[in-house]
């Protein structure tokens, strides 16, 4: 490509992004796993372990967090596409709130000696303030993508780049959590471990810090909503954007599909391994079959997306990890090698389709624009999230009635049939039927890269006469 041909292409919007800018874009994203997703991991052990909560106030905290965030993340979409922070549009947040969002990671792990009912009240008032923080930092950081070109093929690897990044903390997170708790402490699940916890998660914030101030400092906002058009954004947008744009809604339904499938398969694994297999000494390194395919076969997705096509790689990917599913309820339990082979495989498949759906969401963003003339990716994101935590909330609901339907009994370590018979409907039954309704789902977007390069080509247009 020549160099006048790059810069007709970044007349219209096209960016050429350095691997600098993508990797402060993913360091964005890895920061909020290192703080946020740190806490979602191990709070609840904790609460109950170390703190001393009762575990039904612990239950109904989370469920309370649940409902706030669902009511939260489109009022903040909302606002964030009404106005501009002097450091940016999107990324300033990411400034603004590091240091906020980093101080209540932390003291949501300290103990405070309020007495009972006091105790209760600081761990609530710590942790919905996280997440009301959290979710003003995970909005504007999921629309920065969108802010930062709309070449397609950059936006694929800025979400692998995002990804392979995330998954990265998340074996950080799953191992190194308890080895580093345990090293200060020499045990994580007693009263005795509240200082090595302590050290722990300041470490981790101050990672976590430190990566989003990168995000900030190494990204820069090149495609944005106008002042002008700013000024039209409206509340009611949340409502109408949802309605009259296709794509978008599309991409919603992918996201409450595959987000269900995951917390499922997640909630499922643990009992599986244990109650299945018999041996939860394995389920460290079943949880890491989980993560590696990801950090082996993402780098290559850009690629695989340009032979393949989207939808292309997404039905192929969704087939890969059906036969994953197949096989994990299949096998019998005494196959253990091979269950962890079908494990691979799904995780395979299912992993790319976890990643490659982020990237269709700044696409659902360009096409709006170009229908209304107003790129609200703050509100577009904020729905977005809203439907892939009520799909991660059906996924947290749904096990728990189908242990209890079929006779799932925490207090025996030797199951019934029909109990283990549950557990891999949960595991790999249930999530086969879902990737089935998951590729119906995606035969249904039919937005082409073509037509986002039109798209766009008429927004720059349109944009260049309103100067003129």
């Amino acid at each position: 490509m020549t160099t006048e041909t790059i810069r007709h292409a970044e007349a219209r919007g096209f960016y050429k992004l350095s691997w600098l800018e993508r990797i402060a874009f993913g360091s964005g994203d890895m920061a909020q796993n290192f703080i946020y997703q740190t806490v979602t991991t191990y709070l609840l052990f904790f609460y109950t372990n170390v703190y001393g909560l009762n575990p039904a106030i612990a239950a109904a905290m989370f469920l309370g967090v649940r409902i706030i965030d669902a009511i939260w993340d489109p009022i903040v979409g909302a606002l964030i596409d009404m106005r501009t922070t002097r450091f940016g549009k999107y990324r300033g947040w990411l400034l603004i709130m590091a240091l906020p969002l980093t101080v209540l990671m932390i003291a949501c792990f300290v103990v405070p000696d309020f007495g009972e009912t006091g105790n209760v009240a600081y761990a609530c008032v710590t942790y919905v303030a996280l997440s009301i923080v959290y979710t003003t930092v995970n909005v504007p950081f999921g629309a920065l993508n969108a802010a930062l070109t709309r070449d397609q093929h950059e936006v694929t690897i800025l979400t692998t780049t995002r990804m392979w990044l995330v998954n990265v903390a998340q074996v950080a997170i799953t191992y190194g959590v308890p080895t580093i708790v345990i090293a200060f402490a020499g045990t994580m699940n007693s009263p005795a471990a509240r200082g090595g916890w302590l050290l722990t998660i300041i470490i981790y914030g101050l990672v976590g810090l430190g990566a989003l101030i990168f995000s900030f400092a190494g990204t820069k906002e090149r495609v944005v909503i106008s002042k002008e058009d700013q000024s039209k954004v409206k509340f009611t947008d949340l409502f109408t954007e949802i309605v009259r744009n296709k794509p978008l809604r599309i991409v919603s339904f992918m996201f409450i599909t595959a987000f269900a499938i995951m917390a499922i398969t997640n909630s499922a694994a643990t009992f599986f391994v244990k109650y299945n297999l018999g041996n939860e000494t394995l389920v460290g390194a079943y949880n890491v079959i989980s993560a590696l395919p990801a950090l082996l076969i993402l780098p290559f997705m850009p690629l695989l997306r340009r032979k393949l096509g989207k939808k292309g790689l997404l039905y192929l990917s969704l087939a890969i990890s059906f036969v994953g599913f197949a096989g994990l309820f299949l096998l019998p339990a005494d196959q253990v090698g091979m269950i962890f082979v079908f494990q691979f495989i799904r995780s395979v498949g299912f992993g790319v389709v976890g990643a490659f759906i982020w990237s269709l969401i700044p696409e659902a963003i360009s096409y709006g624009e170009w229908q209304t003339g107003k790129r609200i990716s703050g509100i577009a994101n904020a729905l977005i999230g809203f439907f892939f935590k009520f799909g991660l909330a059906l996924g947290g609901f749904v096990p728990g009635i189908v242990l209890s339907l079929t006779g799932f009994d925490s207090r025996i370590d030797v199951q019934n049939d029909t109990a283990l018979f549950g557990i891999r409907l949960l595991l790999a039954a249930l999530p086969a039927l879902l990737v089935v309704l998951l590729a119906f789902v995606v035969s249904r977007y039919n937005l082409t890269d073509e037509q986002l390069v039109e798209y766009g080509r008429e927004i720059e247009e349109k944009k260049l006469k309103t100067v003129q």
